[in-house]
């Protein structure tokens, strides 16, 4: 396994990458959701680049940046046992050079849900994804299930620019009590911890309701602040009910639906989602 930092070095390495390529962007601080994605890019394609950058730009004026977890040794050493090619940790630098002024944004899709929230959140990912595809030239690049917006945000602009990779989305990942494996898991107290465990209660609980056959958006959506509400150390932020491919609220299910919701457990905020139908 190699590690490179610089552009040139990337590029200079990946010549010697013959055969299909995938790659999996990630910001670090890496778990087994994303070590899910590298073994899957592993029997997939003949060689695995793994990104580690902590992007700046979809990052909030009063959200983590600054204390989100790095460790690229420790990272280094989950990776190397799978069969990992190549390690590209550029600095910020290297992807925003003085003077950048281009950015990539998709519209419709960043919205709802994380982007009314995070209005500038998309427009960072978007932008840095395709920094990564144009550097890498993978043909498959793997995401995660967790991060549903973003993934179908990334699969809109895959299309938009006729970016020739395949996007791949891969399950989520859980602990054993439901709870989505995430990096700023780490941000939680013992306490936190054992109330996290809510959003995976919410979301089955509507999810048993769907497959006893409810099909209300509203019912479904209440049902899910319904569970959140027992839980005192969880403050939601939001909860919904929508249509897959468009994000749209739904009034009734009739074909694949996202649940999804954003909680607040003490000043970490977590997402999870699951799919219907």
């Amino acid at each position: 396994m190699k590690t490179v930092s610089s552009l040139y070095d990337l590029r200079i390495a990946r010549l010697f990458l013959k055969g299909t390529v995938g790659l999996v962007p990630t910001m670090g601080c890496l778990h087994e959701g994303h070590l899910s994605l590298i073994k899957r890019a592993k029997e997939e394609c003949g060689h695995v680049i793994v990104t580690i950058f902590v992007n700046p730009t979809q990052f909030g004026p009063n959200e983590d940046l600054s204390t989100y977890p790095r460790d690229l040794e420790r990272d280094s050493s989950l990776i190397q046992p799978l069969g990992v090619d190549l390690v590209w940790n550029p600095s910020t630098e290297a992807m925003y050079p003085p003077g950048h002024q281009t950015w990539v944004e998709v519209e419709a899709l960043t919205r709802p849900l994380e982007g009314a929230l995070r209005p500038t959140h998309f427009r960072g990912v978007t932008t840095v994804v395709a920094k990564l595809f144009n550097a890498t030239q993978p043909d498959k690049a793997y995401f995660g299930q967790k991060d549903a917006q973003q993934a179908a945000v990334i699969g809109q602009m895959t299309r938009d620019l006729n970016f020739p990779i395949e996007i791949v989305v891969c399950p989520i990942v859980r602990e054993a009590d439901g709870l989505a494996m995430s990096s700023r898991n780490k941000y939680l107290s013992g306490e936190e911890r054992k109330a996290a465990a809510v959003l995976f209660r919410a979301l089955s609980a509507a999810k048993e309701a769907y497959e006893a056959g409810e099909r209300e958006g509203e019912l479904i959506r209440r049902k899910m602040k319904e569970v959140l509400a027992g839980e005192p150390l969880a403050q939601m932020q939001y909860v919904s009910c929508a249509d897959y491919d468009t994000l749209a609220e739904l009034d009734v299910i009739k074909g694949r639906t996202l649940l999804s919701m954003a909680v607040f457990l003490g000043k970490t905020r977590l997402i999870d989602n699951i799919v219907l139908g």
